[in-house]
């Protein structure tokens, strides 16, 4: 068999035909099935989005008003598994916590597992950062959305609702990004046959990972560390002299600005008494552009969703901790879009390596 030697990162390998999405570096556009992140966003939230991914592929694809009826049941079931789960992961760290309650649904649940996994996060998740919060949990309203029941059930009473759509808008925005890391391994485990459930579980912890990027919260210690913008500059000289991975910027695949930044940069727009954070954000964010293009000048480097991430989630008072978990949330219904288009057309992926070890004599 004739083999071809590639990058160890994949860079450039095509492994896959999908109908997902499409991430153009070289153009700095994200398609999701046929539409601009942009323009998608403004016509549907969570639930729209994840049916739309779902289109063709499940129960409920293609039918918004359905999958939000499917997520909230799922809710209210998942509702039921938060004394167990919060007895299993006393100590965790909030995606440490989902790790353990993903673990604990059952492939032999009846409720369709997309729905299943898409319900149980949120609730999962709000039942922990309650519970670090010495507070007790709350159950789930069917009648709300994932991004209004899962600010209720935080803060325990409804938000504004510009906050509930600021958090929409971020779970929509997220939902899927071509192949990335915790996508290509749903895809994998999911190549194997050993079902939705499992498949995203396996995802959660390659998401768990720093280098994945699913965790914004050190941009908001870089904005703690900057504290005014006529700081920013030297701080940013001070970090290229040291050596400093500058949290924000920069992207494995867009060699433009990352069309998710201006998504949520507008969401946090749209928030109320954010425009002082906004305009320190702008500030800090036109230096840096700056400072890269002087100490980096053969790279091409721009701002990544990770920048106007931090700034909405913290204008939602997410802590820290909880981001790359609040992150799950949202793209497990992509992770869910790919699982199901690999069990449909995929073959079990097992690419081969080059042995590079000793040999006998």
């Amino acid at each position: 068999m004739l083999q071809t030697r590639v990058d160890s990162g994949l860079d450039g390998v095509i492994v896959a035909d999908t109908v997902m999405s499409e991430v153009d570096g070289e153009a700095g556009r994200l398609i999701v099935r046929g539409q601009a992140i942009e323009d998608l966003v403004r016509t549907r939230g969570f639930e729209g989005v994840a049916a739309l991914l779902w289109a063709g592929f499940a129960v409920g694809g293609g039918d918004e008003a359905a999958v939000r009826a499917g997520m909230a049941a799922a809710r209210v079931r998942a509702f039921a598994d938060v004394p167990k789960l919060l007895t299993a992961a006393a100590g965790l760290n909030p995606v440490e916590g989902l790790r353990v309650g993903l673990g604990m649904l059952a492939d032999s649940n009846p409720i369709p597992h997309h729905y299943l996994v898409c319900g149980a996060l949120p609730v999962f998740l709000a039942a922990l950062l309650r519970t670090a919060d010495s507070k007790p949990a709350l159950a789930p309203d069917p009648t709300l959305t994932t991004a209004q029941d899962l600010l209720r059930m935080i803060r325990g009473s409804r938000a504004d609702e510009a906050f509930e759509k600021g958090l929409d808008t971020y779970l929509a925005t997220v939902t899927d990004h071509g192949f990335n890391a915790s996508t290509f391994t749903a895809r994998v485990v999911a190549s194997t046959r050993a079902g939705l459930i499992s498949s995203v579980l396996a995802a959660l912890c390659a998401l768990k990972g720093p280098l994945h990027g699913g965790a914004p919260g050190p941009v908001l210690d870089m904005f703690d560390e900057i504290g005014s913008p006529d700081r920013a500059e030297a701080w940013l000289d001070d970090a290229f002299s040291k050596g400093t991975r500058l949290m924000g910027f920069g992207h494995r695949v867009y060699k433009k600005r990352d069309p998710r930044a201006d998504v949520l940069k507008n969401a946090v727009a749209a928030l109320p008494q954010t425009a002082g954070r906004l305009a320190f954000a702008v500030e800090v964010e036109r230096s840096a552009i700056a400072s890269l293009r002087k100490h980096k000048p053969k790279q091409r480097l721009d701002t990544n969703v990770e920048y106007y991430t931090a700034l909405l989630l913290e204008a939602l008072d997410m802590p820290r901790s909880a981001f790359t978990a609040l992150f799950a949330v949202g793209r497990a219904a992509g992770w869910c879009a790919h699982i199901f288009e690999q069990e449909k057309g995929g073959r079990l992926i097992r690419p081969q390596s080059t042995y590079v070890g000793p040999r006998p004599d």
